[in-house]
């Protein structure tokens, strides 16, 4: 019986009216990365374009995680990372699920770009990166929408957790 109220409180807490605009915005973050990557990838698929002296596009397919860290070519390793990234996936939308509206929206900025970036691993095998940021010959990590917000959700967390007490 007690496993029986458990499982109504998590119902009852995913069913929640706030919950459906964060799915929503998951959605939309999911969805404006798709529709980046489809675009780039119809469009500019053997050529660089050079949009100015900063920014060009450029396609190049991440086998790694962020930034292309941990780039490896055995399967192995790629699918046991793919494995680590949807378990984290499904604990950042259990933690969102328990959290405060702020943090719920953290959370879904941080959930609809990884979701992005896991549907292009299991898709493609590889994520595709795009936006090639440059000032003369340095060159950052190139990186794509999902990547964008993956990046300002942790940062935003970072902040929100550094000047907030608990």
């Amino acid at each position: 019986m007690n496993h029986l109220n458990e499982i109504k409180n998590i119902k009852d807490l995913v069913l929640k009216k706030e919950n459906t605009f964060f799915v929503i915005f998951i959605i939309a973050i999911f969805s404006l990365d798709r529709l980046s990557k489809v675009k780039i990838l119809n469009e500019f698929n053997d050529r660089v374009y050079y949009i100015n002296d900063f920014i060009n596009i450029d396609l190049i397919w991440n086998i790694g995680i962020g930034f292309g860290f941990l780039s490896s070519e055995i399967s192995l390793f790629y699918n046991s990372i793919t494995a680590i990234i949807g378990l984290v996936i499904l604990i950042l939308i259990f933690l969102s699920i328990k959290s405060e509206s702020s943090e719920k929206l953290i959370f879904s900025i941080i959930i609809g770009g990884a979701c992005g970036n896991f549907y292009d691993r299991l898709i493609y095998n590889a994520v595709p990166d795009f936006i090639d940021l440059h000032y003369n010959n340095f060159h950052w990590f190139t990186f794509n929408v999902a990547d964008i917000f993956i990046t300002m959700g942790i940062f935003i967390f970072l902040i929100k957790n550094i000047f907030t007490k608990n």
